[in-house]
């Protein structure tokens, strides 16, 4: 009676917590929150002076005595304290500042986290002011958002390249048959840009900088047309301003490695797919969600190496957040089905 009284007044939330953005599900409501996981304090007292958006715009640009940081590395937690404070923020905001509101909170976690990093999950969101909290792993939560028929006899595949990690699976049946969680993505990506620049331009940049260059004219396959940009940044041999022109090209070049390194993680999990699930995905292709995955040419470079039709989820962006947001909405039932088992 208690929990079905706090049901009516709080706002149960699903939460994909990306290494590079929250987005938050409101049961009934859809995606009512999208900013990036980046948290601004003082460097000394660790007074938080901003969450989300503002934050990341200080990443590189912060004066001695404020940092701005990312609490999550690689899908995990790497600074429990401002990951709790981010929660709770987040929680807070979309429930419009009421403090009284404890939601029930489903998060999409990496699916080769450890047991201890999936308590330190739990626990950040209880602290935050969570009233129970629920995992799931990503590439579930990415499929379930995706469209994708997880319930069926026949085999899946997702692929979800995230700021973090790059997670694959074959689902069948409600389960996943072969996963595989990969350190490497869009984070990555940026890292990679940045160490280009850095090589053949004597040019240090920003991770904003790199961001902005591979969402914009970043490509992982010819082009028809190749675009080209301008880069501003510190010339590292006289430490001025310096300003260079690049083109998608050099940044296909600069993107090479993450990208070989994603491919082989695919192609380990179609080699370890049982024979019968491997015939489903030559029909079914093989389906990407995710950032990272809206790099120009990713779905033509992954079907010319897997020889399989590779196709981009609607909204890769929203994928796991929109998983999340359905397993909430069963959740009743799902409780309801284990005790049954029991």
């Amino acid at each position: 009676m208690f929990n079905y009284i706090f049901g009516l007044f709080s706002n149960d939330m699903g939460i994909d917590l990306g290494t590079a953005s929250v987005l938050v599900y409101i049961k009934g409501k859809n995606i009512v929150l999208r900013e990036p996981s980046v948290v601004a304090m003082e460097r000394d007292s660790k007074r938080v002076l901003s969450i989300g958006i503002e934050a990341k715009k200080m990443l590189g640009k912060t004066p001695a005595n404020i940092v701005a940081v990312r609490p999550l590395r690689n899908g995990v937690i790497a600074d429990f304290e401002a990951t709790e404070k981010m929660i709770r923020y987040f929680i807070k905001k979309v429930h419009n500042k009421r403090t009284l509101l404890h939601p029930r909170v489903v998060i999409g976690v990496p699916s080769g986290i450890t047991e201890v990093e999936r308590r330190a999950v739990r626990e950040s969101a209880e602290q935050a002011g969570a009233r129970e909290v629920y995992l799931i792993d990503e590439p579930m939560a990415a499929a379930i958002g995706a469209g994708i028929p997880i319930q069926d006899p026949e085999g899946s595949m997702i692929v979800d390249i995230g700021g973090g990690t790059t997670e694959v699976a074959v689902i069948s049946l409600g389960g996943m048959v072969v996963a595989k969680s990969l350190e490497v993505a869009g984070d990555k990506m940026d890292e990679a840009i940045v160490q280009y620049f850095r090589r053949k331009y004597n040019l240090s940049i920003g991770e904003n900088t790199a961001e902005s260059v591979k969402v914009k004219i970043g490509s992982v396959f010819p082009l028809d047309q190749e675009l080209t940009m301008d880069v501003k940044g510190r010339d590292l041999l006289t430490g001025l301003p310096k300003t260079v022109s690049i083109s998608s090209e050099e940044v296909r070049i600069a993107l090479s490695d993450p990208v070989r390194k994603i491919i082989e993680v695919v192609k380990s999990v179609l080699e370890e797919t049982p024979a019968e699930l491997s015939a489903d995905l030559v029909d079914r292709g093989i389906i990407l969600s995710g950032g990272g995955s809206l790099v120009k040419g990713l779905p033509e470079l992954i079907s010319q190496e897997t020889e399989l039709p590779v196709n981009l989820a609607d909204d890769p962006l929203t994928c796991v957040a929109r998983g999340t947001g359905a397993y909430l909405e069963e959740l009743d039932n799902i409780k309801r089905s284990k005790k049954r088992n029991i």
